[in-house]
């Protein structure tokens, strides 16, 4: 599924917190209402089907309670999407990713084979299962697991055992690290633990741009992998790496070989670049994928040379261009984020560039020319703040945005309860504006056409939404400390009051994009009755 992810690790972010979100894309022509919910161990399967892919699996009879973003419409199963359980682990899956020909070769995807016949019938084959997908890794693991890197095991396993129909990038954060997983063909997978003053941008395409290969599988330190990546590469030709150099910590790179520089003693790893083995840099790449990581880049580290793809350079390896297939996948920020960095970066559309489709520069050619990050198809954003100062109970807040993100807010809520507001639960196939989903789709269609006209008012909404929201989970804090009542009462009490405001802030835009909008309908006359 079409999305965009962004990691922060705990130096790079504004307080500490380590913080995962991503953009949940429908697919072209098709848009997926979601929902926010709480899933209670009660409710948690204890053995699985996958409805796309029919694979079944015994799950672990005890489960812990976790927040989820399921599809409102169930028909193609879960989708839960994003969550944090009750022992603060927060997971995000998944980020649709790229690959190529002889991965698939070499590793073909696990697809479900239906069956050929009936029972009892001459020629008669029975259905094959598919693996795993989007559709269930939340649901597969993050009831069970205590840390990021669990999740990553974990995962891992079930990719091990039942392989994967699709390759996927999912993200794992505790408190202290945040991991990143890359499906690779039907069953193999690599992990990095994305550095601590690093973030990470992900654009539906293989990420991963420098892996050591030797601490994936010895210590595990910074990366993991599947038991026998190694011999599978070599086995087929992956590794692309021409040769390789040793650095001053004996660190195996690729550019000019000296095998010389190898000295007795000294501890050589094996680096090589999954993106290059495992990815793709396709003519769709370069519109569809490689200019969303460049926007980010650009927004989040400006100064270190981002131009437009037809910029004339003296030194062409001065700068990123839009459709460079070396955009790096982590970078340390210029200064550290902040949660409206990470939505404003997940809203992006080229603002200040010829690509922009609400802008004026450029033509309308190229205004139109790449796949921008806030787009009509936006379903749903999860940004999860894991907070190591605050209480155990109030650690983890999960900010959300339904619709389009040019148009929308982000509002904070506490993820360790055991319910969450209907306004943001109750989404259904019938469009209303007493779901948040929907409002925000509405407000989005109504001011889309009238970009410019509209624009202050969604500023103003988000503005609004984004400081009481503060406010208010500075509030809770201060009453959870102060209270001796259950700590999910406290802090659903909080949800509420949150909800009720952004309810009040969302009729409130809703009534001003529907004014700005019918007054410039194509139909309007200057001259009034009378």
């Amino acid at each position: 599924m079409p999305c965009t992810t962004l990691l922060v690790g705990k130096k790079a972010s504004y307080d500490g917190s380590t913080i995962i979100a991503r953009n949940e894309d429908s697919p072209g022509g098709v848009f997926t209402p979601k929902k926010l919910q709480v899933i209670h161990p009660a409710d948690q399967p204890r053995h699985y089907r996958s409805v796309l892919s029919h694979v079944e699996i015994d799950l672990p009879e005890k489960a812990m309670r976790y927040t989820s973003v399921p599809d409102a419409i169930p028909k193609d199963g879960i989708w839960a999407e994003a969550g944090v359980n009750e022992k603060n682990v927060a997971m995000s899956a998944t980020e649709t990713l790229t690959t190529n020909e002889r991965v698939l070769g070499a590793d073909p995807l696990v697809e479900l084979q239906p069956a050929k016949g009936k029972p009892g019938e001459e020629g008669y084959v029975a259905e094959v299962p598919g693996g795993i997908g989007e559709e269930d890794m939340v649901t597969l693991v993050l009831p069970y697991i205590s840390s990021a890197r669990e999740g990553v095991l974990l995962l891992g396993s079930y990719l091990e055992k039942y392989g994967t129909y699709e390759m996927n990038g999912i993200a794992f954060s505790d408190t202290d690290e945040i991991w990143w997983l890359e499906t690779v063909g039907g069953h193999h997978w690599i992990a990095a633990r994305v550095p601590d003053d690093c973030y990470v941008v992900m654009p539906n395409q293989l990420g991963i741009d420098a892996f050591d290969l030797d601490d994936a599988l010895g210590e595990g330190r910074d990366f993991l992998c599947s038991a026998d990546l190694a011999e599978w590469m070599d086995a087929n030709h992956l590794d692309l790496t021409l040769d390789y150099h040793v650095d001053e910590d004996g660190m195996l790179f690729a550019d000019a070989a000296d095998e010389d520089a190898v000295v007795a003693g000294t501890s050589v790893h094996r680096v090589f670049n999954p993106r290059d083995a495992f990815g793709s840099h396709s003519d769709a790449d370069h519109v569809y994928n490689t200019p969303r990581a460049w926007s980010i880049h650009r927004f989040l580290s400006p100064h270190l040379g981002w131009v437009t793809q037809d910029a004339q350079l003296e030194d062409p390896n001065s700068a990123w261009r839009p459709e460079d297939d070396d955009i790096p996948w982590c970078l340390t920020p210029e200064r550290k984020v902040t949660v409206e960095d990470v939505k404003y970066a997940l809203s992006l559309h080229y603002q200040g560039t010829p690509y922009d489709p609400y802008g004026a520069a450029g033509t309308p050619a190229t205004r139109g020319s790449y796949r921008p990050i806030g787009i009509n198809r936006n379903g749903q954003l999860a940004v999860i703040q894991l907070r190591p100062y605050a209480p155990e109970a109030s650690r983890a807040v999960q900010w959300m945005a339904f619709g389009s993100n040019a148009f929308n807010a982000l509002v904070p809520l506490f993820a360790n309860v055991e319910r969450v507001p209907e306004y943001l639960a109750n989404t259904t196939a019938t469009v209303t504006t007493e779901s948040f989903y929907w409002a925000n789709r509405i407000a989005a269609a109504l001011a889309d056409p009238h970009f410019n006209a509209c624009a202050p008012h969604i500023e103003r909404y988000q503005e609004a939404v984004g400081g009481r929201g503060h406010n208010l989970v500075a509030k809770a804090d201060k009453a959870l400390s102060e209270s001796d009542a259950p700590a999910h009462e406290t802090l659903e009490a909080a949800n509420d009051e949150i909800c009720q405001m952004l309810r009040e802030k969302t009729d409130e835009l809703l009534n001003n994009v529907l004014l700005t909008s019918s007054l410039g309908m194509k139909n309007a006359f200057a001259r009034s009755d009378g």
